[in-house]
């Protein structure tokens, strides 16, 4: 057992206990532990007979190390099951609808004995869930919308957790007799938003070798989490794990690898593009290489590279292959130099302890310089996300005279001071302009309303990027994968509008954002607007999340030219200041 399967089991313990409206004391000493093994670089299944240890571990008492100890011991947690037994298992699928927190399903419960998706939304349907305490007409239509989004959804999963599972298998099979190597395909290796399910290449000689292909596929179903397995045969191996992820794995001889990589890659239009063009010109194509029709030869297979060559293609990128013209594009040698992650210069959208953040200015700025930043900036949140102590005009400026304190130690790295201030209801800013221009960089954000209605959001956006100090609007749309749509507004006009004014937008590279899309990165383009990357990190580990976004850009055909934090740092300094003078010394 990981710390990800127990923080989730003390996650979901405090939501049902919550429905169940205990103590709320205790109900936040679940979660705090739960935070606490999240954020953990040692795994507890190291220590968790050692209750010193456990003990050392900030939110972890005497009570939850013994809660530890029991899931070690038993693989169970006795008030987890209890809470199961008594709400069932789809309590907790109610509890991922956006809108239906745990007091909303506790009303529910108590007046109808009701706890699944279908059964709720039948309530909404009815008309009867207006009769309950805060709940209006609606209300319901509220809760019918988060369910009908819920239902899209599910199936899907962050891209970070699919590369995780990547990552262990990996991991697990490495250094086995037989296996070179394991390759990701699928949604996955095109950098998807999200991820359906996991297909893993296992390449070598255990393909061929009886013994070694048996050790290999007897460690494949040996796998953490696994809770069914869906077919088994002798070079492919199917499984669901608990968290309702399938994952296919296929063992694959050497010769035939790339045209395999090419076939599970995908995607389904771009490969039925690709063997259009191969019969075309007289092949075949399939998971098994290219064969020539005229003999039956197999001419390409063994990389990716030699099939497209032999197809007269330039080597198309995995994060392109959609069949939005990168055939045409190869074929007429004008595919873009993709930008990359060593690209980069900096990351400008990073919380401390100031606000919400779990580290300090200091740690901030070491991790960035040990990635090879040349520049970083710290943007605490403003006053009116309260939930996550932001700062007022007071302390906003407290806190830019430390940030300068502290970059005056820093060598190596330039720190911007910063901030992320919220774009209020009516467009205006949530910190005074006397403020805001004392920031080296300002990141205008929307964090509330998000039910505005698409003019009124769009004229709280155009009036945000009006105001001459915004340097950058952080995560536009404000969508939260697999949770929250993004709200509605005229992209057309804020793009345009950005792009006159010279405001760049963020691609927010954190996995549960990853906003903009790929669609909106195209249209925003084309508009003329600039971009910058960030991971609005709110830990020193999050920083390294920036390959997923980069992964969003190659997808909407950027290159380093469409990338502001690709500058070096005086051009950067100077470009997010709109023309006024720089503020820290480059």
């Amino acid at each position: 057992m990981d710390n990800k399967a127990i923080a989730n089991i003390l996650y979901e313990t405090a939501d049902l206990m919550e429905v169940r409206a205990d103590d709320p004391f205790r109900i936040r000493s679940y979660r705090r532990a739960a935070e606490a093994i999240e954020g953990l670089d040692q795994q507890l299944a190291t220590i968790w007979e050692d209750e010193k240890a456990l003990l050392a571990i900030p939110g972890i008492g005497k009570g939850m190390a013994a809660n530890i100890r029991e899931l070690f011991r038993d693989g169970k947690l006795t008030v987890h099951a209890e809470l199961l037994q008594k709400y069932r298992p789809s309590m907790l699928e109610l509890l991922k609808i956006q809108g239906l927190g745990p007091k909303t399903i506790a009303l529910i419960w108590d007046a109808f004995q009701v706890c699944d998706v279908e059964g709720v939304a039948k309530l909404a349907k009815e008309g009867k869930l207006r009769a309950l305490p805060r709940l209006s007409e609606k209300s319901e239509q509220k809760i019918l919308k988060a369910i009908e989004t819920y239902r899209q959804i599910t199936g899907r999963f962050h891209l970070d957790a699919a590369d995780a599972i990547a990552q262990k298998m990996t991991e697990l099979l490495k250094g086995l007799p037989g296996v070179e190597k394991v390759t990701p395909a699928g949604s996955l290796r095109r950098g998807r938003e999200t991820v359906g399910d996991l297909d893993l290449l296992v390449t070598g000689d255990c393909c061929t070798q009886e013994e070694q292909r048996n050790k290999v596929l007897e460690q494949i179903l040996s796998f953490p989490g696994i809770q069914e397995v869906l077919a088994k045969g002798e070079n492919k191996v199917s499984f669901r794990l608990r968290s309702g992820m399938q994952v296919d794995v296929r063992l694959l001889p050497p010769d035939s690898f790339g045209a395999a990589l090419q076939y599970f890659t995908g995607s389904k239009y771009h490969n039925v593009s690709l063997r259009q063009r191969a019969l075309k010109l007289g092949y075949t194509l399939n998971e098994y290489g290219l064969v020539r029709i005229e003999d039956n030869k197999r001419v390409a297979g063994k990389t990716e590279e030699e099939i497209y060559k032999k197809l007269g293609l330039a080597f198309i990128p995995p994060e392109l292959r959609e069949n939005c013209g990168e055939l045409e594009a190869a074929e007429e040698g004008k595919l873009p130099e993709l930008i990359s992650e060593a690209d980069l210069q900096g990351d400008v959208h990073m919380h401390t302890v100031a606000t919400d953040g779990k580290c300090t200015i200091e740690e901030m700025a070491e991790a960035a310089r040990e990635r090879g930043y040349k520049y970083m900036a710290i943007t605490d949140h403003s006053k009116n996300l309260a939930f996550a102590n932001g700062l007022d005009d007071k302390r906003a400026e407290a806190h830019i005279k430390k940030i300068r304190s502290a970059a005056k130690k820093m060598k190596g790295i330039t720190v911007f001071a910063g901030i992320e201030v919220d774009i209020l209801e009516d467009g205006e800013l949530d910190l005074s302009d006397s403020v805001l221009e004392q920031m080296d960089i300002v990141i205008a954000s929307v964090h509330s309303r998000f039910e505005q209605d698409r003019e009124q959001m769009t004229d709280r956006l155009l009036r945000a990027i009006s105001n001459p100090h915004v340097s950058l609007i952080g995560h536009p749309t404000g969508r939260k994968l697999l949770s929250r749509a993004a709200y509605s507004f005229d992209s057309d006009k804020v793009f345009a509008a950005a792009a006159q004014a010279g405001v760049a937008m963020e691609h927010n590279a954190y996995p549960d954002r990853l906003d903009l899309s790929d669609q909106h990165l195209r249209q925003a383009k084309a508009k003329g607007v600039k971009f910058i990357i960030n991971t609005d990190a709110h830990h020193t580990t999050h920083m390294e999340k920036i390959r997923f976004g980069i992964l969003q850009l190659r997808r909407a055909w950027l290159s380093k030219n469409d990338v502001l934090n690709t500058l070096p740092v005086a051009e950067f300094a100077k470009v997010v200041r709109r023309g006024k003078p720089v503020l820290t010394e480059v």
